[in-house]
């Protein structure tokens, strides 16, 4: 038999002889029956067939994982559209065939793989156990892998790609999402995530390799193997030097009495914010003990995402009154992604949303640049990125300042291959970021990175302390100097894929078909983008700039009263999500009114285009 299988191609002597009445059915049990050596998750699907679940096995086994804004994303358990032993197996092995095809030196350069904390017990599942089963697969077929031997950052795993040379690499991670979850997330040999065509022909090579392969299956090849290397020590020191480059306050650092307290949300990032600390001067962040160490149970937080404010912040929170720091930093479980909270006046705590972090985080590495340029350098060689559903502070400060501002697709893997080109090409890029609290600070990781941006923060507040001025008052600030950026964003759950594509198709075909909506209630709608279709009514040939992503929904609605709104299906999860920001000019300085109009268009935007009563819609619980 060969090594790309056949689907047929299964060994009898180990299948369960019991008909299921569906030929597809019954031939993809037998393959996960004949192919899975992982016990605990055999007896899933065992158990789904002796008891006569012929749904749930077909949900299970007749579907395959595929890319989504965040790589190969979902539970973890028995079968092909779920994250397990097998499925991680093959996706290697698609990716190993897709590298032989694309690099004739792979087994010189070398591959990356890193792993989170995450595990599951009933399927006999963690992210360490998947990132050597990763590891087995390439090492089984003669190509050196850069294996961290701990867990790491989300981050290290794309900057170790860069820094030793490698075509590609792997993390084996589900960042912020529930327990129950896992992922895997692949790296190009550029540092950036993969974007199309290479998920797409990566996919195809999985199909087409689904069988796994001698050796595949050994995970003690990592401990073994001579082709394998730790990674772990040269990639942290690197880190945190090139980290040095955007620190330009180091002796206010060091000097400081401002406090910080860090949560890693029972994640990776304890060891690593510590660090990163340490190498812009400060004293270590206070961590919350309770959340400080690894935990694949998150048992303290209803679900570890910081973006969920202040009702997941709480020990942080109350740890930093006790202590008497003003600032709160969390980084979330594998450290890509980082919140902010800071105490008022008032002693109230204000959690700042991804939009409010990134308007300081532009108007902060801008001025550090400005101040430490050559005479020579050139604003018109600077660039600011955001995806297109997160705030357009960016482009204010950009006409304003002169430099550069573009916009892309969400997902950080757009804003890194977008990044590396600019770079290429002789740009100078100081900062990206998307709204869902993800930032990239300077160009060392093509990715977001919260390690380097709780730092960043960090200095920031220190900075700003010594001109008597908080975080919050600062953000005024900015935004009375290049006009207010009023932003919400919020999501409902929809578990009903049909009810989805329905919402979406009304908009379409609104009042009569191929129609988009002209009013949103008493709003007058000036221009729609419909990135699923491509179509752009303000373009002159009413084609989109931002490329097609058929396998997502995306509708953004331009306003006559200044607000862009946009909703779309997430790339991870079961939500539809909305944005809506109003921008206003300088002059327009009333954030109450603002914020009221603001309220009143969202109002309407899910009374007339979501209709959540009538589609099932659940609404994000507070």
């Amino acid at each position: 038999m060969g090594e790309c299988g056949a689907p047929g191609d299964v060994n009898s002597n180990v299948l369960i002889a019991r008909s299921t009445g569906d030929a597809q059915l019954d031939e993809a049990v037998w393959q996960w029956l004949s192919w899975d050596k992982n016990q605990k998750t055999k007896e899933q699907i065992e158990s789904l067939l002796q008891n006569g679940k012929h749904k749930e096995l077909r949900d299970r086994l007749c579907c395959r994982l595929t890319f989504g804004t965040a790589g190969l994303r979902s539970a973890m358990g028995a079968g092909f559209c779920y994250i397990n032993d097998l499925t991680v197996i093959q996706s290697t092995q698609g990716i190993y065939k897709y590298l032989e095809r694309c690099f004739s030196d792979f087994k010189q350069r070398g591959f990356v793989v890193g792993y989170d904390t995450r595990g599951q017990v009933t399927s006999n599942c963690s992210s360490k156990k998947l990132a050597k089963l990763t590891a087995a697969v390439l090492l089984a077929k003669d190509v050196p892998v850069y294996f961290f031997s701990t867990y790491v950052p989300t981050p290290f795993v794309p900057y170790a790609v860069q820094q030793l040379k490698a075509v590609a690499g792997v993390m084996i991670t589900a960042s912020h999402n529930r327990k129950e979850d896992n992922g895997y997330k692949v790296y190009w040999e550029n540092g950036a995530q993969i974007t199309s065509p290479h998920d797409k022909e990566i996919i195809k090579c999985i199909e087409e390799c689904v069988e796994p392969w001698n050796g595949s299956w050994n995970e003690n090849l990592v401990d073994t193997s001579p082709l394998r290397q730790d990674p772990l020590k040269k990639i942290c020191d690197c880190y945190m030097e090139d980290l040095k480059k955007i620190c330009y306050h180091r002796d206010l650092n060091m000097q400081t009495n401002l406090k910080f307290v860090h949560t890693s949300f029972h994640g990776v990032g304890h060891d690593y914010v510590q660090l990163a600390f340490k190498a812009f001067g400060f004293q270590p962040p206070i961590p919350v003990p309770e959340q400080k160490d690894p935990d694949p149970d998150f048992s303290t937080v209803k679900c570890p995402n910081p973006e969920e404010g202040e009702c997941v912040l709480e020990l942080s929170l109350r740890l930093a009154e006790k202590e008497k720091a003003k600032v709160v930093v969390a980084t979330d479980p594998d450290a890509d992604r980082l919140a902010v909270a800071e105490q008022q006046e008032n002693g109230c705590w204000r959690v700042f949303t991804g939009n409010e972090l990134a308007a300081l985080f532009g108007w902060w590495m801008f001025s550090c640049w400005k101040e430490n340029c050559s005479e020579d350098a050139d604003v018109k060689n600077v660039y600011m990125l955001a995806t297109t559903v997160s705030s357009k502070i960016l482009r204010a400060i950009a006409l304003k300042e002169g430099f550069h501002f573009e916009e892309t697709l969400p997902g950080f893997k757009w804003i890194g291959s977008r990044v590396k080109d600019l770079l290429d090409n002789g740009k100078e890029v100081l900062f990206a970021f998307e709204e869902s609290i993800g930032f990239m600070c300077g160009t060392s990781v093509l990715d977001k990175d919260g390690v380097s941006a709780a730092v960043v923060i960090a200095e920031m507040a220190t900075y700003l302390e010594g001109k008597n001025l908080t975080l919050a008052q600062k953000l005024i600030e900015i935004y009375e100097t290049y006009g207010y950026h009023i932003s919400k964003t919020s999501y409902f759950l929809c578990y009903d894929p049909p009810a989805i594509k329905r919402i979406f198709e009304k908009l379409r075909n609104f009042d009569t078909p191929q129609s988009y909506p002209s009013f949103c209630g008493i709003y007058n709608i000036l221009h729609v983008r419909d990135i699923t279709t491509g179509y752009d009514s303000s373009q002159p040939n009413k084609k989109s700039v931002l490329p097609v992503s058929k396998s997502s929904q995306m509708i953004t609605f331009t306003f006559q009263n200044g607000c862009v709104a946009t909703l779309r299906t997430s790339g991870t999860e079961p939500k539809i999500k909305y944005y809506a920001e109003m921008c206003a000019l300088p002059e327009q300085s009333d954030r109450t009114m603002l914020e009221e109009e603001l309220q009143k268009l969202i109002k309407a935007l899910i009374e007339n285009f979501l209709e959540p009563e009538k589609n099932g819609l659940i609404w994000r619980s507070a």
